[in-house]
């Protein structure tokens, strides 16, 4: 096992670009995630995985997801820590990086760009 192995996956090739409804649908996954946590994203998720000309919005419901669930175990983690006082620091935090990355992914994917989180666990593939 190389050192290489454990590096965030490149978002997919452009294949064209993608439909003015694929893209809006995407805008309002990343966007959802600022109210709504990870319940919008796994439901475009579900529903369209399976069609294969999908590809790009379901690369893009999988990574808001990630992101959204990624962010549920950190306000976990900081609400534990909150019996320490350091978690009151973290929640503010994390909902500031949410709202930015969320906002960031939402204007990326409505100009049909695949977006990366800068951090984010990869637990949907």
């Amino acid at each position: 096992m190389s050192e290489f192995d454990n590096v965030t996956a490149p978002p997919p090739p452009p294949t064209g670009t993608a439909p003015q409804e694929d893209r809006t649908i995407a805008l309002l996954t990343h966007l959802s995630g600022i109210l709504f946590g990870f319940i919008v994203p796994l439901i475009i998720w579900l529903v369209n995985k399976d069609k294969t000309d999908k590809g790009w919005l379901n690369d893009q419901a999988i990574e808001s997801l990630n992101f959204q669930i990624t962010v549920f175990i950190a306000f976990v983690v900081s609400w534990i820590l909150a019996f320490v006082l350091i978690g009151l620091l973290l929640m503010p935090l994390i909902g500031i990086a949410n709202l930015v990355l969320c906002i960031i992914a939402g204007m990326k994917a409505n100009n049909g760009e695949a977006y990366r989180y800068p951090f984010a666990l990869r637990l949907i593939k």
